[in-house]
């Protein structure tokens, strides 16, 4: 599906720049300062202010809840001028809440923007998930084929021992077994405490992280993000909604999913021309961290169209008054 006439998504990506920047500066006083709720609130604010700014009617439809868990960004929120295209938003705008308070590597600030209705209204599970980078031949891992399999497919398709393959995991007790299985393979895995947004962008540039593949299951909100970074940058994700009870099942039907088994392709999760921005608040292998300086603070901010499939990384630096 194409974008409709009036998505300039050329235009419209700076500004998204300079939202996923607001948020990111909004935290910086808070890197390490062990109060996640603190950075993550300053975040949110500092991103909803900036989104009211831009032209467009927007809708939130990855979020940071629903309405009654959220005060601000939460799911359904209408976001913009009012002027404008209509479009869908998904947004964490704090991704690596722990990592902040921590002053741990690879938090950051991440937006998407698609036109209306064509990003996937993930409710706010938990999704199995699977992702390599470009190049591949369609569908050489799928999310049917135990973990050994996986490692063993992509290194063909690599022409590649298994050994030379390396997997990104979210350290959990629930991936004990996955973790087991890679490594039965020879495989290296690169283990990450939060953040799994980042860790399906790694697939997408394994020449400069070294990740081949990224799997496990994390939050279904993430996924939607993690599609939309890799429609821009090339590679291939699949993912499927996990439930664990009645009420999570509801939140599906809330959503509009009827088919709680299917497997979603990153296409499926993203069927338009989307855009995303993505600012590192701490130190990180896709983006550079805030650093403040005596008269200066400065974020890096990675900007991608997937219509062009364009990647810009921009330094912003400004002055402290």
């Amino acid at each position: 599906m194409t974008a409709p006439a009036d998505f300039n998504d050329r235009m419209l990506s700076l500004g998204l720049a300079r939202v996923s920047e607001a948020a990111a500066l909004a935290c910086a006083d808070l890197i390490g300062r062990g109060d996640e709720k603190a950075a993550d609130q300053a975040a949110v604010n500092a991103m909803r202010e900036q989104l009211n700014m831009l032209a467009i009617k927007g809708v939130v439809v990855i979020g940071e809840g629903e309405r009654d868990e959220a005060p601000m960004l939460y799911i359904g929120e209408e976001v913009g001028s009012g002027d404008g295209p209509g479009v869908d938003i998904a947004l964490d705008p704090l991704e690596g809440t722990t990592l902040t308070a921590k002053a741990m590597p690879n938090a950051l600030t991440v937006i998407a923007m698609a036109p209306r209705g064509t990003l996937l209204h993930a409710p706010d599970v938990y999704m199995d998930k699977l992702a390599i980078g470009p190049g591949y031949p369609k569908d050489v891992v799928s999310l049917d084929m135990s973990p050994r399999e996986r490692v063993e497919a992509l290194a063909k398709a690599k022409g590649c021992k298994p050994s030379d393959i390396t997997v990104c995991i979210l350290e959990r007790p629930r991936h004990e077994e996955m973790i087991a299985d890679v490594r039965a393979t020879g495989a290296a895995i690169y283990m990450i405490s939060d953040g799994d947004v980042a860790g399906v962008m790694h697939c997408a540039e394994p020449d400069l992280t070294g990740i081949d593949m990224y799997m496990g299951a994390g939050g279904a909100p993430e996924g939607v993000l993690g599609a939309s970074a890799l429609k821009c940058m090339g590679g291939q994700m699949w993912g499927r909604l996990l439930f664990r009870n009645d009420d999570e099942k509801g939140r599906a039907a809330k959503a509009g999913i009827t088919d709680l088994d299917r497997v979603y392709s990153r296409d499926e999760m993203v069927t338009a021309d989307v855009i995303i921005a993505a600012t590192g608040v701490t130190n990180g292998s896709v983006v550079s961290g805030i650093k403040q300086r005596d008269t200066y603070v400065e974020t890096e901010t990675v900007l991608m169209r997937s219509k062009t499939g364009s990647l810009r990384r921009m330094i912003y630096r400004n002055p402290i008054r």
